[in-house]
């Protein structure tokens, strides 16, 4: 068995509305294998992993997994629920699983799992396939190392208590999480202008100068001893004489600790003479050069934990201790103590296993005892001076019944040093009594504050610190979401993104989208190339000058990393046809309508759709509760339509050239289509249907219609607005239109387009992305040749898997077959070259399947071009470089060269580039 490729879906996709492993796996010999086929299989399973006895399966029932390997079931459903198991032994119980048969490739199967840490499940998938291989061998593996690297791997990247709490809570409220890097607790909450950062507790609104005074505990203690707070009398000192002359001064018993340090580490208390000052000085050096020596203050430890100017928790903590049976040594009590289920390593678990280290040592002989000491029955043995849950200390819940005089002392002390989110040690006798009056004391004042104490307390009532962190930073009502409109279909994509998005910043709100053709913030583009996938729109969600996304999302994004986003406020499925087709496991219209649908199922306010797309109609039956339907369409009698009417829904209609929103009691203008420039003139319909799906996705996202008309009149189709979509130029006497059309539906768009220029001939240079199968090339070939009077077929400057020349041959076999001018150029520079040549006065030349703008200087860079404005505003003149060589161009040389604009000012075409 082995896997042949495997990918981590991060959010919604086809298989989940949760994060999933997709793996494909060969099965090798063991495919149709099952497993009552192979003496003793189950049984050794078992022996491995007694865990799987409980797993139910599609049965429904605990034990019936085990029921399916004794019925016999085959080795890629086994090796899904192996990996489950795997998982819940390295610390994460998922429960999601499914594994089908791939269509078309024998011995291969499709594994899906749901994870949270993705590189533990890559290993519990890499090892659930050793565990049934040797399970089919007759071996029976020993699963505890493997165990122990999963838990490895959990400790290492995995969240600890404190930092999931508070992701936990932002799940709860609906607040997005994004972890911003694998080896740091750090999380974006919310999205875009609405985000807040947090770091374990450590949040963005914590000062950095409040918590680096947090971080040098005798400034802490002077700031609050001037603010009339109990802290113990104490000094700095550098060397061990110091430190013994500074205990003299403040009166045995004393405590030495780091400055620096937290977490406990080299902290010594009850310190009672000069010897135990000198090896508690070392201890302490050990984490730093600075040491304090202070006041001990005598009583019991307590944490307080203040967020936002209010007490959430308090906890009483109890140092790591052994209470004796009188026979077991001091180390066997603690190697039971530590085999409690809820102690971990660090902090990966609700406890921390007491360590058996030098200072557990030092702490014992002081009070006479060793590791191999045995107490009297009921005698304690402590193992640390402090009660730092992250040195085996334990905590007991004691919020009901901490003393209001000490909450408000705790109060002020956060914000005396400025923190939001504190942690405040205090020592004294009682929590229920006033701190001042029995000699207790503030230790110390922590600016990242671990939160699992209050969240796992040992004993008493959980509380939800998480929660509250979370409620700091969002108020009641507010998720941290910024408006999103999620874009996907066929084609149009690009052109209803930025028409969507020009209209939004027109309303005041800095927008954010992504595209094909890169990613744009606010009208600016930051990113270039195909940008419609995870990361690109990830990109938008966690920048902070982002107040609204619009996210083009397209077939390969979806099917390869998932969503970025668990919801939409509105999704818009514009159209599903033939293209990508025999790719990534989609081969027909029905898979691809259903990949298409994962966006669609994100919605939570509005779903457009095209009410003239049957498999964009069939999206509606399965929709969200309260999701409102928007169709749009062309035909306003369309039957969907109407029927959606009557039944009180609204649509966005074309109707007697104007663009109009419709309802059961009548319809509103919003405005003509002949008058939006990206129409040109209305002669584009397929960006007359665009502009229908933007203003319903504008009317679903709340947006006035007199806001979306008046916005939309300034939107075209121009080489800077919407690159690559009818940008058109003229070239001489000769029309010349760039589109980015690569498919069978959007060539016959075009070619419609241009057929409404005027009575000139239609010269196409064609050609299509190389990884499309022969006979979807052969289809766009016969219509190239049938739309175009004459066609140039070239070959896009892509490695897609196909020989030189061999995606050019399919288009001309297509070509072929209508008996219709065509001839195969693979080069595009020539091959536009080639088409300038044939054209005459009036004709229009349309460069097709184009992917940069910069191709045209380098074809025609020698010409004087100008870019037509669809809006009636004047001509943009172009001016190529002039390094860029002439060279003679045959019949083209009898165009006329131009001059620039009067400004003289040079205009350089954006050039495309591809994603890395």
């Amino acid at each position: 068995m082995k896997i042949v490729e495997a990918r981590f879906l991060r959010g919604p996709n086809l298989f989940a509305r949760r994060t999933v492993l997709e793996a494909i796996v060969d099965l090798e010999t063991l495919d149709e294998v099952a497993s009552n086929q192979i003496d003793g299989f189950t049984d050794r399973l078992i022996q491995m992993l007694p865990g799987i006895g409980e797993h139910h399966c599609g049965v429904g029932y605990r034990g019936g997994f085990v029921d399916r390997l004794r019925e016999g079931t085959y080795m890629g459903h086994i090796a899904e629920h192996i990996m489950l198991e795997l998982q819940a032994l390295g610390g994460y119980d998922i429960g999601y699983g499914k594994t089908r048969m791939v269509h078309g490739r024998p011995r291969h199967y499709r594994i899906v799992v749901g994870y949270k840490l993705e590189k533990l499940a890559m290993r519990a998938l890499e090892q659930a396939l050793q565990v049934v291989q040797a399970a089919a061998d007759g071996r029976v593996l020993d699963i505890a190392p493997l165990v122990e690297e999963l838990r490895a791997i959990r400790c290492k990247q995995g969240l600890g208590p404190s930092t999931q709490a508070i992701v936990d809570a932002a799940h709860d409220r609906g607040i997005p999480a994004i972890r911003l890097s694998d080896d740091a607790s750090l999380f974006q909450l919310g999205w875009g202008s609405r985000q807040r950062l947090v770091q374990a507790t450590v949040t963005g609104a914590s000062g950095h100068i409040a918590v680096g005074i947090a971080s040098d505990k005798e400034l802490t203690k002077r700031l609050l001893s001037a603010a009339g707070i109990p802290v113990p009398r104490g000094f700095i000192v550098t060397s061990i004489e110091e430190a013994q002359v500074a205990a003299r001064d403040v009166g045995m018993p004393v405590t030495l600790k780091p400055l620096d340090a937290n977490q406990g580490k080299g902290v010594t208390t009850g310190i009672r003479t000069p010897q135990e000052v000198a090896v508690a000085f070392e201890r302490a050096r050990q984490h730093g050069p600075k040491v304090i020596v202070e006041q001990h203050v005598r009583g019991q430890d307590h944490r307080v934990l203040v967020v936002n100017g209010r007490v959430v928790a308090a906890s009483r903590r109890l140092p790591p201790q052994v209470v004796s049976d009188g026979r077991r040594t001091v180390r066997e009590l603690v190697e039971e103590v530590n085999a409690d289920p809820r102690r971990g390593v660090g902090h990966e678990s609700a406890l921390t296993r007491i360590p058996l280290d030098a200072s557990a040592a030092d702490c014992l002989a002081a009070q006479g005892l060793g590791f191999e000491s045995v107490l009297p029955t009921g005698a304690v043995a402590l193992l640390r001076g402090n009660a730092n849950l992250s040195t085996g200390g334990t905590a007991e819940d004691v919020t009901d019944q901490l003393h209001p005089d000490t909450a408000a002392l705790c109060v002020r002390a956060a914000r005396r040093i400025g923190l939001d989110v504190a942690g405040i040690d205090l020592v004294c006798a009682d929590i229920a009594a006033p701190l001042g009056p029995q000699g207790g004391a503030l230790i110390e004042v922590n600016a990242a504050p671990g939160i699992r104490m209050h969240e796992q307390p040992s004993e008493g009532v959980p509380r939800a610190a998480g929660r509250a962190i979370v409620d700091g930073l969002f108020p009641p009502g507010d998720d941290g979401r910024i408006p999103l409109i999620a874009v996907t279909g066929t084609n149009g994509k690009t052109t209803t993104t930025l028409a969507i998005a020009h209209v939004l910043r027109a309303a005041g709100l800095r927008t954010g989208c992504t595209t094909t053709e890169g990613v744009y913030v606010n009208g600016e583009r930051i990113m270039d190339g195909d940008c419609t996938g995870y990361w690109s729109g990830r990109a938008v969600l966690t920048d902070p000058d982002v107040d609204a996304a619009v996210l083009e999302t397209a077939r390969g994004g979806i099917l390869k990393r998932g969503l970025c986003y668990d919801r939409s406020d509105v999704a818009v499925v514009l159209n599903v046809t033939a293209d990508h087709l025999g790719q990534d496991g989609v081969d027909t219209l029905e898979e691809l309508a259903r990949v298409k649908a994962v966006v669609a199922d994100t919605a939570r306010k509005a779903l457009v759709l095209n009410a003239e797309d049957p498999h964009c109609v069939a999206m509606t039956e399965e929709l969200r509760e309260g999701v409102e339907v928007i169709f749009f369409a062309m035909q306003a009698e369309h039957p969907v339509v109407q029927g959606h009417l009557q039944a009180g829904g609204r649509a966005v209609l074309l109707r007697d050239g104007e663009i109009v929103l419709a309802t059961r009691d009548g319809s509103v203008p919003v405005v003509r289509a002949d008058r939006l420039p990206f129409t040109l003139g209305g002669r584009a319909r397929h960006n007359v249907a665009n502009a229908l799906a933007a203003v319903a996705a504008l009317v679903g996202s709340g947006q006035a219609l007199g806001t979306i008309a008046q916005a939309l009149q300034g939107f075209a189709c121009s080489s800077e607005a919407n690159p690559l979509r009818l940008n058109v130029f003229q070239l001489g006497e000769v029309r010349l239109v760039v589109d980015y059309a690569h498919n069978l539906a959007a060539y016959r768009a075009l070619i419609d387009t241009c057929r409404g220029f005027g009575s000139g001939r239609l010269v196409g240079v064609v050609s299509a992305p190389g990884d499309r199968r022969d006979r979807e090339l052969q289809d766009i070939g016969e219509a190239c040749a049938q739309g175009f009077d004459e066609i140039v077929i070239y070959e896009i400057d892509e490695d897609r898997g196909r020989p030189l020349g061999a995606t050019a041959r399919a288009l001309l076999q297509g070509a072929q077959r209508t008996g219709r001018p065509a001839s195969v150029e693979v080069d595009m520079c020539r091959a536009l070259r080639q088409a300038l040549q044939r054209c005459r006065p009036g004709d229009t030349l349309v460069y097709a399947c184009a992917t940069r703008l910069s191709d045209l200087q380098a074809a025609f860079g020698h010409l004087p071009m100008a870019e037509e404005r669809a809006s009636g505003g004047p001509a943009l003149r172009l001016a190529w470089s002039s390094e860029l060589p002439r060279s003679p161009v045959g019949e083209a040389e009898r165009l006329q060269e131009r001059d620039v604009a009067a400004t003289g000012r040079r205009v350089l075409l954006p050039r495309r580039h591809e994603p890395a």
